[in-house]
């Protein structure tokens, strides 16, 4: 952690966080990995209980009104625990929450976000469908107007805490004939009648989420329950593209952490050849680079976390979160993979935590929107941000700083 970005106020919420992380039982993390535990709700109601859960959110429902910073560093250090963790802790507390928080009512805020952030109850987002995940405006889930309440029908899948949470935030089409971006609105749906999780998926790692496919059949969702506007859902979608990225660009951060510490140690112990492996060229530059890749990151991720917390222009915050994202869990997978190399093959076993770890990251570029995905983003804001201030920021034009710039008749463009 950098010590140094933190006020006294947050670092006193990070010494809670870390007491908290130490208290959680190993027994817990091995179940988790095993299966044996599909949801910790004890994790969660605990996390609620010494008020660690939603901590940027105002004091009325239960949040300590902290930062983006603050928020940041929260995750990381619950992160070191493991992947899964770090997500069933952000994906209630800092996505479905915020969405709440941002665009919903005082009643909607009293009723799901005050029981949550007190560990009471758990919740879950509903985004990728079976026929996509980046297309999110393709979605075929649909929502019909019945005058008193909302029926709803379609499917969810890979949905985290799809078993175990209490009330999901769900996108689904409410306007058919209208054009992809204005048709679709957001509801609060409450686990009930004709809400099924009849699957759940056997996962390469981060297990014990409760990853599942949802299922509504005929639901009635009352009128009270929509979120934001109606056929507004797109506007509550941007806005949640902040805690879904840079949240796991946080939370990688310290999924990652434990590998490298681990290989540092390790390697500082282990002998070949008379002397111990660190003293290797071969060995230590692998270890350096991880944790060169590791500083980059939580230094991408606590500037993009300012950047939000001064209220940047949206267009600048969604590049940098973009960016965050893909550099981060890119980098972090580096680090685990680096990680086990040095310790060779007993880092392959389940004799040391590295090969969980190695697991559990590979999700990490492919969840809350793939890195193909975030290049893509990154690459039209950085166009679109060009265009709009060419030149303007620069005391010079650079492009003259050439022996033969005026030879313009080799500029040639079309």
């Amino acid at each position: 952690m950098f010590d140094h970005l933190l006020n006294d106020a947050q670092k006193s919420i990070r010494d809670e966080v870390r007491d908290f992380v130490k208290s959680v039982p190993r027994q817990l993390i091995l179940d988790m990995d095993e299966d044996k535990v599909q949801f910790p709700k004890e994790f969660l109601q605990e996390a609620g209980r010494l008020n660690l859960l939603g901590c940027r959110y105002p004091k009325q429902w239960g949040g300590r009104e902290m930062d983006w910073v603050t928020s940041c560093m929260l995750l990381e250090e619950v992160g070191i625990l493991g992947y899964i963790f770090a997500c069933v802790f952000g994906v209630g507390a800092e996505l479905v929450c915020d969405a709440i928080v941002l665009h919903g009512t005082d009643e909607q805020k009293q009723k799901y976000v005050a029981p949550l952030l007190k560990g009471e109850i758990f919740a879950a987002e509903c985004l990728t469908e079976p026929r996509g995940g980046s297309d999110f405006f393709g979605a075929t889930t649909l929502a019909q107007d019945k005058g008193d309440h909302f029926l709803l029908n379609g499917q969810k899948r890979f949905i985290v805490g799809g078993e175990g949470a209490d009330y999901f935030l769900v996108y689904a089409k409410t306007d058919p004939d209208a054009p992809p971006h204005k048709g679709i609105s957001c509801f609060i749906v409450d686990r009930g009648p004709g809400v099924e999780s009849p699957y759940i998926y056997g996962l390469m790692g981060c297990r014990g989420g409760g990853a599942s496919r949802l299922v509504f059949k005929d639901v009635k969702v009352p009128k009270e329950n929509l979120l934001g506007e109606f056929n507004g859902g797109v506007a509550i979608f941007n806005t949640m593209m902040i805690p879904e990225r840079l949240g796991t660009a946080a939370m990688t951060i310290g999924a990652a952490r434990p590998a490298l510490e681990v290989a540092t140690r390790y390697t500082s112990r282990r002998k070949a050849f008379g002397q111990t492996i660190n003293e290797f060229q071969g060995v230590s530059f692998q270890v350096s680079e991880a944790a060169m890749l590791l500083d980059a990151s939580r230094a991408m991720a606590y500037t993009t976390a300012r950047a939000v917390d001064v209220g940047e222009d949206p267009a600048y915050i969604r590049r940098m979160v973009s960016e965050t994202k893909k550099f981060v869990t890119e980098s972090c997978q580096k680090v685990a993979h680096n990680a086990m190399q040095v310790m060779g093959g007993i880092g392959y076993t389940n004799v040391f935590p590295v090969e969980r770890i190695f697991r559990d990251l590979r999700l990490a570029s492919i969840w809350t929107g793939t890195n193909e995905v975030m290049s893509m983003i990154v690459a039209h804001e950085w166009y679109r941000e060009f265009a709009a201030k060419d030149g303007l920021d620069l005391a010079r034009d650079l492009e003259m700083d050439a022996a033969e710039a005026e030879a313009l008749d080799e500029k040639i463009y079309e």
